[in-house]
């Protein structure tokens, strides 16, 4: 799910914060930390473990959306003879937390950030998610640097990371990095970022992998009502994204090869998982030909349009049953991430998720020949199955806001009718299951009176509920 902001117009907002603060309550989500963690978490901020080795000479960017302030990576590009070498700096939150100490233990309990909108719970408390520990510009920062060399064809050969000392030259926004890109005034990292972005997207084809290039919802809260709005994508942040896929794919590499780890995992989708999705499609109107396969289908998409937005948010449905597995001295069968058609594992976010922090500390210490440290040994066994509940957790939360957002978009128009496609039957009931609207792009429980729904048929329904206090939408099928 695409992370959401929410424009909010005068005291219509109290019915969607009240709705936040419900469903914080309803799962256990913590309010913020407590005095003792903060205490502690500004104590780490003042006194950082910096490394020797010193890569302040490389000027290193970050680019992010406009308003972040967790900024994990930063980035800097030459092109060499026959290809290219890409530096990229992730913020080294080891540096800051003592393992088994309370900043650890909190990290372990929340296991990633979760975002609503304007309203994020962290993972670090921010005077080091926010803070310290992220690549602000202008100020040295602990990092791990990762030095990835291509071919020609954005292929890679040879990747390496150390901790070293690092200073971000400029924290840029995508909205300007494109407007300076299409201009022809973009300085030349920025050229050579969409150059290898570009290529990287090539090999993906190549692989039969695809990345999900998911648009920002913004909710609108007004006097007239509730409404849905996507941010535009920019080209700009799909080969931002390849530089962090590059830099996934290279770790696992490392940690396969060393036979020690933890990597993300997908599984191939079930056949009727694809099924409900080409249905889907059929109710945004988006014709998806049967000879054409999942990964160009999405690439067919157009995330700036509202029917291609949706559908993007709908694909999501296929990364279900995502995981992690770690090992110890052999390499697990069944670990590639199946909708990129690679090895891959998480290093790239380690101020948002948790387990980068352990995949980042292997990955050094593999590269230089270094035992892994004890705790992160400790912590592998169990770190799969926290993070497992944690990505439930969140799951529950972003459905949570989904039900939230589209009850309230939906609100005051009980009783009309909508054209939809049914997208699933219940197997016990077949007078139950669900249908995808085209305008406004809603997924929702149907019920028929008369029998079975008529499975990938497109029909008439009534919406008979929109209740934001109980985040309930449900439908009635049309009958004549």
């Amino acid at each position: 799910m695409p992370k959401r902001k929410v424009n909010v117009h005068d005291r219509v907002a109290t019915d969607f914060v009240a709705g936040m603060r419900a469903i914080d309550e309803e799962l256990d989500i913590p309010p913020g930390f407590s005095p003792e963690l903060l205490a502690a978490a500004e104590a780490a901020a003042a006194t950082p473990r910096l490394p020797e080795l010193d890569r302040t000479a490389i000027p290193f960017v970050t680019i992010d959306p406009e308003d972040s302030m967790d900024l994990d990576q930063a980035m800097h590009m030459e092109r060499t003879v026959g290809g290219y070498v890409v530096h990229y700096a992730i913020a080294d939150v080891a540096a800051f937390v003592e393992p088994g100490g309370p900043i650890d233990l909190e990290a372990h309990r929340r296991g990633q950030t979760l975002y609503a909108p304007e309203h994020r719970i962290s993972l670090y408390p921010p005077v080091l998610s926010e803070g310290a520990a992220s690549l602000l510009p202008d100020e040295v920062r602990p990092a791990l640097v990762w030095t990835i060399a291509l071919d020609e064809t954005g292929e890679a050969f040879n990747v390496d990371v150390v901790r070293a000392k690092v200073r971000s030259r400029g924290r840029l926004d995508y909205a300007s990095v494109q407007r300076q890109i299409d201009a022809g005034s973009a300085d030349d990292v920025f050229l050579l970022l969409k150059e290898i972005g570009e290529l990287r997207r090539e090999r993906e084809r190549e692989r039969g992998g695809v990345s999900l290039p998911l648009p920002e919802q913004e909710v609108v809260v007004g006097d007239d009502g509730w409404s849905l709005a996507f941010r535009e994508r920019l080209p700009v942040e799909d080969w931002n994204a390849q530089i962090s896929l590059l830099t996934g794919m290279g770790a696992a590499e490392i940690m396969l090869y060393g036979e020690e780890g933890i990597v993300r995992t997908l599984p191939p989708p079930p056949e009727h998982a694809v099924k409900r999705l080409r249905r889907t499609a059929a109710a945004l109107h988006h014709s998806w030909d049967p000879d054409v396969d999942y990964p160009d289908f999405v690439r067919s998409l157009d995330p700036n349009s509202p029917a291609g937005a949706a559908m993007l948010n709908a694909c999501t449905t296929l990364l279900r049953g995502a995981g992690y597995v770690a090992f110890d001295g052999g390499v697990p069968e069944h670990i590639e991430h199946a909708a990129l058609a690679s090895e891959y594992a998480h290093v790239t976010a380690p101020l948002r998720r948790l387990v980068d922090r352990y995949a980042g500390e292997i990955c050094v210490a593999l590269c230089g020949d270094a035992d892994i440290p004890t705790w992160v040994r400790v912590a592998l066994k169990d770190l799969p199955g926290q993070m497992a509940a944690s990505d439930r957790l969140a799951h529950r939360f972003e459905r949570a806001i989904l039900n939230l957002v589209e009850a309230g978009v939906l609100a005051g128009r009980v009783g009309e009718a909508f054209e939809g496609v049914v997208t699933d039957v219940d197997d016990k009931d077949r007078s139950k299951g669900s249908v995808m609207l085209a305008a406004p792009a809603v997924e929702a429980r149907l019920t028929s009176a008369v029998g079975i729904l008529p499975l990938g048929e497109t029909v008439e329904v009534r919406l008979v509920e929109a209740d934001k206090a109980t985040r309930t939408i449900r439908f009635e099928l049309v009958t004549t």
